[in-house]
């Protein structure tokens, strides 16, 4: 798998794997009928955004992330970045290696730390994945996400000094 930076030609590809990730309504707090520009502008706008590429000759894309500071201005020093894997890419290391990238690239840009707003507690996979790689909850947000099976569940606010 390589990870590189996203261009507008990976668009058509990218777009339903946010589509399918946003209208499962089960880890992104967005609403699930986004068009196509409005995911783009959401997506990808104004942020460092990425795509894994399989590399073992399909060439397709099988996941994305984005990354910018957390806040403007004096919150700039510390990143955000978000995470989307096609359903048919999970559980082969597609988000581990989109997480190292986004670690890398927010230590190589000198960021002082990577914060996650609203990892959605139910969201297990993730929050061990962040956890194995360092991060840690320090806080949580009850009953702040309507999950769409499991009802109000927290949003933890997940963060790793870099």
């Amino acid at each position: 798998m390589q990870i590189r930076e996203f261009t507008d030609a990976d668009w058509d590809a990218v777009w339903p794997i946010v589509q399918e990730v946003i209208k499962a309504e089960d880890t992104y707090a967005v609403e699930p009928d986004l068009t196509p520009e409005q995911a783009y502008e959401f997506w990808v706008a104004g942020q460092h955004t990425v795509v894994a590429v399989d590399d073992t000759g399909g060439g397709g894309i099988l996941g994305t992330a984005h990354m910018s500071p957390v806040r403007p201005a004096r919150g700039s020093h510390v990143a955000n970045a978000s995470f989307m894997v096609s359903s048919a890419a999970r559980g082969k290391g597609v988000g581990e290696a989109l997480v190292r990238y986004a670690l890398d690239r927010a230590r190589a840009d000198g960021y002082a730390g990577m914060q996650f707003n609203a990892v959605i507690e139910t969201n297990t996979s993730a929050v061990k994945l962040y956890e194995r790689l360092g991060f840690r909850i320090i806080g949580t947000v009850p009953g702040a996400f309507d999950h769409p099976v499991q009802g109000r569940v927290g949003l933890h606010i997940m963060y790793i000094e870099l």
